[in-house]
């Protein structure tokens, strides 16, 4: 309780072009090492660099829905550092006129909404991966040159909570527009965690940063172990170091890695290879004009539209992938009740199975045709529940065709009335004592002989109509449906 925790965040997006940012390599994930590489993205002496005009409508769809100022004048620096992920021992970045500045996110902290500043949004290149046994290192320059956009955040974050939240937004926000697959187990998004703690109203303390975190529980497992680590150092006496730290999830530590850089040691100098970027209002208002609906904007519009929950519509947003599964089937809908029926499969069966499948959202692919024709199933009782859930599951699971399925397992709810009343006479004959004990006033009794009359009529059992036959036997009366 005395200390106050300062969090900052830079987050890297690799954007989902096909080419790189200065040459013509494609950006496809895997590949044998050290395939996907030219003399450009290699660093080979006399190679020149042209920018991709993708990248830069990128960077402005995202500044945008950002809230960022643009810079209509901008430039790529030379950000020297000696490292073997870089074969050239330089990356080109922006230093001095980042290409968005000033922006914010809003998000739902724990006292409210929070308005979390975004200090700059830059373009720049990956570097390599480097792999390390027990034996060697091992480069590979395949992701050297794949576009990223570095967003840069104020110090506004106050715990691991508003940082999580604050990742998550941000992740549907590349989603929606279509710029990066945020793909975090293969490094697409990523990111590092400045951080430092002082004592209430106090200067800002020394930071660490814990560098290409890819896993939202492990940054809140880090930021927290930080958080801890530096109390305790403060506490003992001791001095934070300025430093890069390297985060162990298996261990759950982390260790430095080298002193933290100042801008000054990466010796920055304007890239002499690429001309400034000029962006004019035309181009602006083009991109703006054909943003799409972003994850939270959806949200509102489901709930207004199909009347359905807040936690419903915020599952159906939770990936653009199962947006546009909910989109797809409400655009087959005939009434709004089918829309919500919809809702429903998505949010409900459809996550479940997922869950139980392990799969990522990104990795759905089911025939929305097929949902919709069970959907009017269900909502037009030709099918009961169990039925549509059985159905569901062998659609999503083997890709049956419902029509087919549903008529060789005898799916179809009987609407024979004497086939019913038949079933429920037979149940209350042989459970004449709760039969009695429901007469008597056990109103709950009614279930357990609901549950057996369907049980005896099988899968294609009605239980509206069910329900109706029983409570006519009980009761010795007529009900309507």
């Amino acid at each position: 309780m005395n200390w106050e925790t300062v969090i900052g965040l830079e987050v890297h997006a690799e954007l989902s072009t096909r080419s790189k940012i200065f040459c013509g390599c494609t950006t496809s994930y895997g590949g044998e090492p050290n395939t996907h590489v030219c003399p450009v993205c290699a660093g080979m002496p006399g190679a020149l660099p042209v920018l991709n005009r993708e990248v830069v409508e990128y960077a402005l769809r995202l500044g945008l829905a950002l809230n960022c100022s643009i810079t209509k004048y901008c430039k790529f620096d030379r950000k020297n550092y000696f490292y073997p992920d870089l074969p050239k021992a330089y990356q080109v970045s922006q230093l001095y006129m980042p290409i968005c500045r000033d922006g914010f996110m809003e998000i739902d902290a724990e006292n409210g909404k929070k308005k979390i500043r975004i200090r700059e949004i830059h373009m720049e290149e990956d570097a390599g991966k480097l792999s390390h046994n027990a034996h060697s290192s091992q480069m590979d320059f395949n992701r050297c040159g794949v576009p990223l956009l570095e967003i840069v955040s104020h110090p506004d974050f106050s715990n691991a909570a508003e940082v999580i939240v604050f990742l998550e937004k941000l992740r549907e926000t590349l989603l929606y527009l279509d710029i990066c697959d945020c793909k975090m187990q293969e490094g697409s998004m990523r990111a590092d965690i400045n951080l430092s703690v002082r004592r209430p109203g106090e200067e800002l303390g020394v930071r660490t940063e814990t560098k290409n975190m890819n896993s939202f529980k492990a940054i809140a497992r880090a930021i927290d172990y930080e958080i801890e680590r530096q109390i305790d150092i403060l506490e003992d006496g001791g001095k934070i170091i300025q430093e890069t730290r390297r985060w162990d999830d298996e261990k759950g530590t982390s260790s430095g890695m080298r002193s933290k850089e100042n801008a000054q040691d990466y010796r920055y100098f304007p890239e002499p290879d690429l001309l400034p970027v000029q962006i004019d209002d035309e181009w602006i208002t083009r991109v703006k004009e054909n943003l799409p609906e972003l994850a939270y904007q959806k949200r509102e519009r489901y709930m207004r539209d199909y009347r359905i929950s807040a936690d419903e519509a915020s599952v159906i947003t939770s990936h653009k992938n199962i947006s546009d599964l909910f989109e797809s089937l409400a655009r087959r809908c005939a009434s709004v009740n089918q829309a919500v029926e919809s809702a429903h499969l998505v949010s409900g069966e459809i996550m479940r199975l997922m869950n139980s499948a392990n799969m990522l959202p990104e990795d759905l692919i089911i025939d929305a045709d097929k949902l919709a024709a069970l959907i009017v199933f269900v909502t037009e009782g030709k099918i009961n529940r169990a039925s549509f859930k059985e159905t569901v599951e062998k659609v999503f699971t083997n890709n049956a065709d419902p029509e087919k399925y549903i008529a060789e397992k005898g799916l179809l709810m009987l609407s024979d009335d004497k086939a019913v009343k038949d079933a429920v006479e037979k149940i209350i004959a042989a459970n004449e004592d709760s039969a009695a004990q429901y007469r008597a006033g056990k109103e709950k009794i009614f279930g357990f002989l609901m549950g057996m009359a369907m049980k005896e009529l099988g899968k294609g059992g009605n239980p509206e109509l069910v329900k109706k036959v029983l409570q006519e036997k009980l009761n010795g009366k007529k009900t309507e449906l």
